[in-house]
């Protein structure tokens, strides 16, 4: 689990298509302010390293900016940003240098390819693209290659577009950057995003294309083709909040922590533009409900690898609905069965394969029923199944 600190909320410079946190920002009653004594005094109680996040961060007072730093190096040794990077400017990378900050640049590609994240012109948005890769680069050569988050989408991954993408990401491995980590672009009623979204073969075409981009590119990993396999093996130790059992109402991978120093939710759960308070305490409603469901009503009863996914993200559900599974279900599961295939293939035994399975789903159940949790890594080991 991940703290994340927002000090403005979802302010943003740019207006990306595709934002879930667009519903939040129609809402919002007054312009985000913040307290450093009521974010520093909740991070203190948490006890954890955090991310600044948005929105975007670098909206934050320098000032304030280095204060969150060295408080992060002082009581952590280490700090961490997410950033679209349009703003990153040199002072900026100095403070990361002297903070020890993990850097996190969100960008869909170069040039056109990134026009979804708007600036409010087609013009504003190219210039903003090329600042951002500029300030890419430059982090690379002074030795703080950040992680890239990309998102997939028609603009980036139809077609000859996907080709460019790829050659990208080829420059990306050139100068340094390891990781990458893939998302799905996903629907909200509140945002521009449903042109943009590809379907479901097209999304498994791209994912398999970046999937064998990556044997070619020693060094650069994305994180989505590791978990998905390590779920498969019962590894699940360190798997993103996305394969876990979340709640919306108490988010598994994310705690916020807003300007004044209230508790929050990941920002993917806020459909309709509510952000929730976060609940005391975590509850599986969801998880059993899709168990039980019939695929052809929204759930997820039947599926062999329910284990692994257990409905994905609750910000992706079909029709914004937490109850509903991922509207990327047979993008997953067909990932996922090429997987299965490989791994069987060279001798491992997929957890959805196993003749144990459904004793393992009866006893994480039974588990969720009871307000309970357990790893896949745990469960297998106490119950003896084979590979795990």
């Amino acid at each position: 689990m991940s703290v994340e600190l927002r000090p403005l909320g979802d302010r943003c410079n740019i207006q990306c298509r595709y934002c879930y946190q667009e519903g939040t920002r129609h809402a919002a009653a007054a312009a985000p302010r913040y307290s450093l004594p009521g974010m520093l005094a909740a991070l203190e109680e948490l006890g954890e390293p955090f991310v600044l996040f948005g929105g975007e961060a670098l909206l934050v007072r320098d000032e304030d900016l280095e204060t969150l730093f060295a408080y992060g190096l002082e009581q952590h040794g280490i700090n961490a940003i997410q950033t679209n990077g349009a703003l990153i400017e040199a002072h900026h990378i100095d403070l990361f240098r002297r903070y020890r900050v993990r850097v996190g640049i969100s960008l869909d590609g170069p040039g056109e390819l990134n026009l979804a994240r708007w600036a409010g012109s087609a013009g504003r948005t190219r210039r903003a693209t090329a600042r951002a890769e500029a300030a890419l680069d430059r982090l690379c050569r002074e030795g703080l290659a950040p992680s890239v988050i990309v998102t997939l989408h028609r603009g980036n991954a139809a077609g000859e577009r996907l080709a460019l993408l790829a050659g990208w990401i080829r420059h990306l491995h050139a100068i340094g950057v390891q990781r990458v980590r893939l998302h799905l672009l996903e629907v909200d009623t509140h945002n521009d995003s449903q042109g943009l979204r590809l379907n479901d073969a097209e999304n498994l075409h791209a994912l398999r294309s970046l999937r064998q981009l990556e044997s070619e590119l020693p060094g650069l990993r994305f994180d989505l083709f590791r978990e998905m396999r390590d779920m498969l093996l019962a590894r699940d130790a360190v798997s993103s909040c996305v394969w876990q059992a979340c709640d919306s109402y108490a988010t598994r991978g994310v705690r916020g922590v807003e300007g004044g120093g209230e508790r929050s939710n990941c920002g993917r759960t806020h459909k309709g533009g509510v952000a929730y308070l976060a609940a005391p305490r975590r509850g599986y409603e969801r998880q059993l409900a899709l168990y039980a469901t019939p695929q052809e009503r929204g759930g997820c009863a039947g599926c062999r690898f329910f284990l692994m996914c257990k409905g994905n993200c609750p910000g992706t559900a079909l029709e914004g609905d937490w109850r509903l599974r991922s509207e990327h279900c047979a993008t997953w599961y067909g990932l996922f069965e090429d997987l299965e295939t490989e791994l069987a293939a060279a001798g491992e035994q997929p957890l959805s394969q196993s003749p144990r399975r459904a004793a393992c789903e009866a006893e994480l159940t039974a588990l969720w029923q009871a307000g309970l949790d357990e790893s896949l890594q745990s469960l297998t080991r106490r119950l003896g199944v084979a590979a795990a």
